[in-house]
């Protein structure tokens, strides 16, 4: 015989199925050939790889389990859509939080500011901090403007009386009511000192405000309010503070009347007699 024949051991030891078993023949049912280092080698590979894929298709066919790319991308964009909205809640709440913060504070200020002048106004002492050949100084009163003297509060306070200015100052935010406050003690009208501290804000943000001013009448009756107070040897008899915030303030001055403490007759100058111990006879004194 002319043919090679091969050897017992290179026998498959899979058999074929025979057609008549009735198993119908695929791919994966073949045997593989072993492999072989002849020239074609990469080829084979090529081919048994194709029938592995294969195979794993009929095991595996696609839709049995798993998620697609499409559906995968479909769950992050619904979980990012969820975050975002949990993201805006929260800011939405932070940001009422802090709003509602900054009224109370404001409403707080405002009620803080209202008890610091109602304090100073009705501690008003007849004082005078300035005296020319005409007047005599000791409250000094305008719409915007007001001066006088007064004792100031045990922790700001350094000893003694102060004079003490309460002013609307204009600013590019608004009005602003400023305090400031310098010892009656070396205190000069004419060149007047720095205060011992910066003037401070007791309240921003006003739209419009003014201060004024009762006394009474020649006949003994409440007159109407001025804004102006003309005599300045006296005090009043009512000092009002009205203030109209600004729109977005969102909070509101109540009118402020303060009666003073002292009577406006009090603070007119009065004659004192002081008396002197007169030498008698023997050249004693009583």
């Amino acid at each position: 015989m002319n043919g090679r024949i091969g050897t017992p051991s290179q026998v498959s030891p899979h058999p074929l199925p025979s057609p008549a078993s009735g198993a119908a023949l695929t791919p994966c049912s073949l045997p593989l050939p072993p492999e072989s280092p002849a020239p074609r080698a990469l080829s084979r590979k090529r081919e048994r790889g194709s029938d592995r894929r294969a195979c794993a298709r009929q095991r595996y066919p696609i839709g049995a389990g798993g998620f697609t790319l499409l559906e995968m991308l479909m769950a992050i964009v619904l979980l990012g859509l969820l975050l975002a909205g949990a993201y805006s809640g929260i800011q939405t709440s932070v940001r009422a939080m802090h709003a509602g913060e900054r009224l109370i504070e404001r409403i707080d200020r405002v009620r803080t500011v209202q008890e610091f002048l109602r304090h100073q106004l009705t501690r008003i002492l007849p004082i005078s901090y300035a005296q020319t050949d005409a007047k005599t100084y000791v409250f000094e009163g305008q719409r915007d403007f007001m001066r006088f003297v007064a004792p100031m509060p045990g922790y700001l306070s350094h000893g003694g009386p102060y004079v003490q200015t309460l002013a609307l100052v204009r600013g590019s935010g608004g009005m602003s009511l400023v305090f400031s406050g310098t010892m009656l003690n070396g205190f000069d009208w004419q060149e007047e000192k720095k205060s011992e501290r910066e003037p401070v804000v007791l309240i921003d943000h006003i739209g419009d405000g003014s201060f004024s001013y009762r006394a009474l009448d020649d006949q003994g009756q409440l007159a109407p309010w001025s804004t102006s107070w003309d005599d300045s040897s006296i005090t009043p008899l009512l000092v009002r503070v009205e203030l109209t915030m600004q729109n977005g303030a969102q909070i509101n001055w109540p009118v402020l009347a303060v009666p003073l403490m002292l009577d406006a007759g009090a603070a007119h100058p009065q004659p004192m007699v002081i008396p002197r111990l007169m030498p008698n006879a023997g050249g004693t004194s009583r």
